[in-house]
């Protein structure tokens, strides 16, 4: 992503953030049961406001509102143009509020107030620039028909839009749904991740600011087991789409299911990380790094499965233990800091109950493994367990925590077999100075997105998604808009 994108001028200071509302047909609105809920702070434990507690009244009203704003209001009926220069705008007021997203993702998720500046506003940005220029090409075919009929095959959207969203990349990961979706003319019911559903709300401002007219985007903050259970099973809403794990995508699948609703699930991983002998030994264990670290390991397509060449095996080890203490640790809104708090205790937790499922399991903690306390926050090191068998359930299951195991192999074919060993197939990496190994590994993995000599490297234009149990569907590219519309076609007899 790129940094000129926002302004990085001033240090950022924790914000205070009144308690927020529901936002409902362009109002802020109570719940009706005037219930709220706290969110806190992960890097302290501390409160840091609240927001309303939405319940199925209150879900009822924002489906009307996107229903009515789909049915009889004008973005539907815009031009690709129009919805394109409100979309532009959205990137603008984003670009001069940058100080306050920042701010605001950093205090909800705890993610280190660089990243959230570099990489998260500034993608944002970029998605709603790439999404606007995908509003104006309309897709859409003209064929002769036998008899002398012609048809003409168009793309339309879909309607009222379900987004749920989980707490990990709370900016980027509702506006990879919402962007296209707005872009294809649909209108939206977003419910945020329990634990970050801040700058959900701060965008809604936002969009307002931009002049997307109201009731086309709803954003109502509640719990998943309620509000998100009756999203799938809401006959006002034409489609969900869903980021978070494996298990409760199965559940939304299965509800959706049964009403014949349209999803697309972009869910768990646990992506292989090959080092063939050939690599450049130094970029590749920077890139490993990279690829566990990143956002405490809360990243779906984390490369938390290390495959390494047996010749290379222990000098890629000792320098991960080498490195990982020393990358900085702490404070988010330290602009030094690197690795940030978990989101939550119940995060933090899960890390531990893996590292010790590890040593129960014969393994090795060859650094981390232990949470640190620090000023009440959620704080975890990054951790490197070697000595596992592939059937461990640290390989095998998601853990979403700064986790790393590391394997030897011995040919390319151990490798790939590894590689593809787990029920899921997000992403995958390699790192290879042989270009012919590139294309015939590549080809071989079965995962949605493969980095070579590098990890994490995404744009607006390249999409990304699952194989097996990963999900189904696409984000991001020209791909995520034929998620977000419907095939329609016309034949005109002669």
């Amino acid at each position: 992503m790129s940094e000129a994108q926002v302004s990085v001028a001033q240090p950022i200071v924790r914000p205070l953030i009144e308690p927020r509302r529901l936002f409902i047909g362009g109002q802020w609105l109570e719940a009706r049961s005037g219930q709220r809920r706290e969110v806190l702070d992960p890097s302290t434990g501390k409160v840091i406001t609240s927001v309303a507690d939405a319940g199925i009244e209150d879900l009822d009203a924002a489906v009307l509102a996107a229903r009515k704003a789909f049915d009889e209001g004008d973005w539907a009926r815009m031009s690709g143009r129009e919805r394109a220069r409100i979309l532009l705008r959205v990137a603008e007021v984003m670009r001069r509020r940058t100080e306050e997203l920042v701010a605001t993702e950093s205090v909800d998720v705890g993610k280190p107030v660089t990243f959230s500046r570099i990489v998260d506003v500034a993608t944002v940005i970029e998605t709603y620039e790439y999404y606007a220029a995908q509003a104006q090409l309309k897709e859409g075919a003209y064929r002769e028909v036998p008899g002398g009929a012609r048809a003409y095959i168009c793309r339309e959207p879909l309607g009222v839009i379900g987004a749920i969203t989980p707490f990990n990349f709370p900016l980027i990961l509702s506006n990879n749904k919402l962007a296209p979706a707005l872009a294809a003319g649909n209108t939206i019911v977003h419910k945020p991740a329990s634990d970050t559903p801040l700058s959900a709300l701060l965008m809604a401002e936002i969009f307002a600011e931009a002049g997307i007219p109201a009731g086309v985007v709803n954003v109502i903050t509640g719990p998943g087991a309620r509000i998100g259970d009756a999203m799938a099973r809401h006959p006002g809403i034409d489609k969900i789409a869903f980021t978070g794990s494996t298990d409760i995508g199965r559940e939304v699948a299965r509800v959706a299911g049964e009403c014949i609703k349209p999803t697309t699930l972009e869910l768990g991983g646990k992506s292989g990380h090959i080092i063939f002998e050939d690599a450049d030994v130094e970029r590749a264990v920077g890139a490993a790094i990279q690829g566990f670290i990143f956002n405490t390991g809360q990243f779906c397509m984390a490369g938390t499965r290390l495959l390494v060449a047996r010749p290379l095996h222990d000098a890629v080890v000792g320098a991960l233990v080498g490195a990982l203490p020393h990358i900085p640790l702490g404070d988010p809104f330290d602009p030094a800091t690197v690795v940030g708090p978990m989101v939550s205790a119940k995060q933090r937790a899960t890390s531990e109950d893996y590292c010790r499922i590890a040593l129960e399991e014969g393994a090795t903690l060859a650094v981390g493994g232990q949470r640190i306390e620090k000023e009440g926050g959620f704080y975890f090191p990054p951790t490197v367990v070697t000595h596992v068998t592939n059937q461990s359930r640290l390989v095998q299951e998601e853990i979403f925590g700064p986790v790393l195991t590391v394997q030897a192999f011995d040919t390319e074919e151990e490798a790939i077999a590894l590689a593809n060993s787990t029920v899921f197939g997000l992403a995958a990496g390699l790192h290879t100075r042989d270009i012919s190994r590139v294309h015939r590994v590549s080809a071989r993995l079965k995962a949605g997105i493969v980095w070579v000599n590098g990890w994490a490297i995404l744009d607006p234009s390249v999409p990304f998604g699952g194989y097996k149990q990963s999900g189904f569907g696409r984000e991001y590219g020209p791909e995520a808009l034929h998620y977000y519309t419907q095939v329609k076609s016309t034949v005109i007899a002669p």
